[in-house]
């Protein structure tokens, strides 16, 4: 996926940003157009009347790439704009139409957000919100007129839009398996976290200090450990789903596991893998206690046989606020075992923790 400028360029530049990295023999699937054009408080049908002239130059140049935006800076909530003369206020509803009555919609092939939820007010009570948010704002778009054959795409995320304290504690990867797992269960289609690249940790963030990135590096970007993101990371793609090996197919999960305030405590994310197992991703985010559950599929199936138990927590991960010294200890790995499956099987989640089940399902 590559960029383009569009609110401060022209379809010109654009067109010849792609020729260069074609010629180059770089690799383009996916044209992102322009960048979080609600930031600049631009109005949708601008946007969409930009949207089209860039696409007809870009699509000059290769009539096979696939284009899309409008790359939001960060919202919860459909974004509200001052009414058109139909009284309409809804920036999704009125750039899809526009396209539409311009005949351009064919070039909207995804609609891409970045997500930055929370603001530096945070506290651990804040991630009970996000699987509702995550959902919501897919919902929303589609309420508004996106219709359902055009792929959501989250193309920059993490916890807040300026750097905070728990992007490096155990809090971040709660947030991050739930913030993925919410956004797929949902109908989403593709989600980048970012940044990923080595960065210092910087002293003087809000609520301590932290690192944007997956890693703890130097100044001269030498890694010396992970932060809690790369443990989310790990355990979506290479425990909850069967990396590079097909489609999985993802089903609807619940878990009535909460707390006096009626926050749900445990979430919990289903898919059947391209192996023929069923993997559960289970998200604890209760701060102070585990939990045990049972698992039932459809109301009767269970688990059989055995059962593979991965579990990444704050047992695994513990963040030391020392400045611009600050590290984990211990930094991981996540610890796993086999255990029994069956109809009165019982599986421990320990508090502030992902866990993954996996396993043979009879009859599923």
């Amino acid at each position: 996926m590559i960029p383009v400028t569009m609110l401060y360029g022209t379809p010109d530049d654009a067109a010849a940003q792609i020729s260069y990295l074609k010629k180059r023999g770089y690799s383009i699937g996916y044209v992102e157009m322009g960048e979080e054009p609600d930031g600049q408080r631009m109005l949708p049908d601008d946007y969409a009347a930009f949207y089209v002239q860039w696409a007809r130059a870009i699509h000059k140049v290769d009539p096979t790439l696939k284009l899309g935006g409008p790359v939001y800076e960060g919202i919860n909530e459909e974004l509200r704009v001052w009414p058109d003369e139909k009284g309409r206020t809804s920036w999704t509803e009125r750039f899809v139409d526009y396209l539409r009555t311009h005949g351009q919609l064919k070039d909207l092939t995804f609609y891409s957000l970045e997500h930055y939820p929370f603001g530096r007010n945070m506290n651990w009570a804040t991630l009970y919100r996000e699987p509702y948010m995550m959902s919501h704002i897919l919902q929303a778009f589609w309420e508004n007129g996106l219709p359902k054959e055009v792929p959501i795409m989250v193309t920059e995320s993490h916890i807040a839009a300026s750097l905070v304290g728990p992007m490096s504690t155990i809090y971040a990867t709660l947030w991050l398996a739930d913030s993925i797992g919410s956004f797929l269960e949902a109908g989403g289609a593709v989600y980048h976290h970012s940044p990923i690249q080595p960065q210092t940790v910087s002293p003087n963030s809000p609520l301590g200090p932290a690192s944007w990135s997956n890693f703890v590096a130097d100044r001269d970007y030498n890694i010396a450990g992970y932060t809690s993101p790369y443990w989310a990371a790990k355990m979506i793609n290479f425990e909850w789903v069967a990396h590079r090996s097909g489609v999985h197919q993802m089903y609807s999960a619940k878990s009535d596991i909460k707390d006096a305030e009626g926050n749900v405590l445990v979430t919990v994310y289903a898919v059947k893998r391209p192996d023929n197992q069923w993997s559960l991703m289970l998200i604890n985010k209760d701060e102070n206690q585990p939990h045990t559950v049972r698992v039932t599929f459809d109301g009767k199936a269970t688990f059989q046989g055995d059962v593979s138990w991965v579990t990444m927590g704050s047992e695994q991960y513990v963040w030391h606020a020392k400045g611009a010294e600050s590290y984990a200890d211990p930094d991981g790995p996540p610890v796993g075992k086999k255990v029994s499956g069956g109809p009165q099987a019982t599986y421990e989640l320990p508090k502030a923790s992902v866990t993954v089940l996996r396993g043979k399902v009879v009859g599923m």
